[in-house]
């Protein structure tokens, strides 16, 4: 039993020898002037005395040896507990040119898509999340953060209109790269979700791509809608009715989806429409579900009451020895 014990802090055992330096004292009468007393100075003199207290003395030495070895705090390891923990750090990197207002999804795609997050999200319990906004221009909405309650009010935050027209996939992905090097998860990702051509931006999307491949982020690209018939809104005419307009710019670019998935070892995704969005991103969640196995506590079995316990126990046998045996302690 004592082979195989840990100590929570051997530092105490000097508590325990102060306190049988003190004891040895009272014991000894160090400090004590010799009184005559016929009877108690022709009692000690005898060697049965004499082989008594010795034996008391002794079994004072063992009670304080049970008490200083308690104060270390024995205790015995009974097995390492070792869990599983999902570490991830995504960032949503999200299209909201005008073009995001097309109606293929119901009720249009920058809803569809806000809702389809809120939902990734829910299924994310362990992971940092954070979300990117771009256009022209590139805005951190959130970092990443365990606060998931805070990242689904954020998403309500995602709106089309102050980020300019264009699409700007390379400075918002070289954005969300970079907040993600920072991080100390094991796991980093980058979910794209546009409907268009990159045709804005100092980094091009093949040039972020590689730099994700070389920080270890790997990005998913996901095309959403790509019907070149879509109807988008451009609001109402004079009865109130709808009106709308043939959808700007050119059809979404594929290939340049695919080749970034490609570089940073990620995957390329076309959702035509809400379930397939809902489908293609449960997918991501599952790919993105990393164990990592991590050093759990040790469990440990508190040895020191046990100890503690016996030492006061023989240190009162041997006090009541002291007073009622060797008499050698007034009352």
């Amino acid at each position: 039993m004592l082979g195989s014990s840990e100590f929570f802090n051997a530092q105490n055992f000097y508590w325990a020898l102060a306190g049988f330096i003190f004891w040895c004292v009272g014991y000894f009468n160090f400090l004590k002037k010799p009184e005559l007393s016929a009877p108690s100075n022709l009692i000690r003199k005898t060697k049965l005395k004499l082989f008594a207290k010795s034996m008391v003395f002794l079994a004072g030495v063992i009670a304080w040896g049970l008490i200083g070895y308690a104060l270390m705090g024995p205790r015995e390891p009974m097995g390492k507990v070792q869990s599983q923990k999902e570490m991830n750090d995504i960032y949503f990197v999200v299209d909201v040119s005008r073009s995001m207002f097309a109606e293929d999804f119901p009720p249009n795609r920058i809803e569809a898509a806000k809702q389809r997050i809120k939902e990734f999200v829910k299924l994310s319990p362990v992971d940092r999340i954070g979300i990117i906004m771009f256009s022209d221009e590139v805005y951190t909405l959130i970092p990443a953060t365990t606060d998931l309650g805070l990242v689904e009010k954020s998403v309500d935050d995602i709106r089309i209109g102050p980020l300019g027209a264009g699409t700007n996939i390379g400075d918002a992905l070289g954005l969300a790269i970079a907040r993600s090097t920072s991080s100390i998860a094991e796991n980093k990702a980058v979910i794209l979700l546009t409907d268009g051509a990159s045709n804005v931006g100092l980094l091009s999307p093949s040039q972020a791509a590689q730099k994700a491949k070389e920080l270890g982020v790997r990005i998913y690209t996901i095309g959403i809608g790509g019907d070149p018939r879509a109807k988008l809104p451009m609001g109402r005419d004079a009865f109130g009715r709808k009106r709308y307009a043939k959808m700007p710019g050119g059809s979404m670019d594929f290939e340049t989806l695919e080749n970034i998935a490609k570089i940073s070892q990620g995957k390329s995704f076309v959702a035509g429409n809400n379930e397939a969005l809902q489908d293609v991103l449960k997918e991501i969640e599952k790919l993105e579900r990393k164990k990592i196995d991590v050093s759990g506590r040790v469990i440990y079995k508190e040895l020191y009451l046990r100890y503690l316990a016996l030492g006061l126990l023989s240190l009162m046998v041997v006090e009541g020895l002291r007073r009622l045996v060797l008499r050698e302690v007034s009352a």
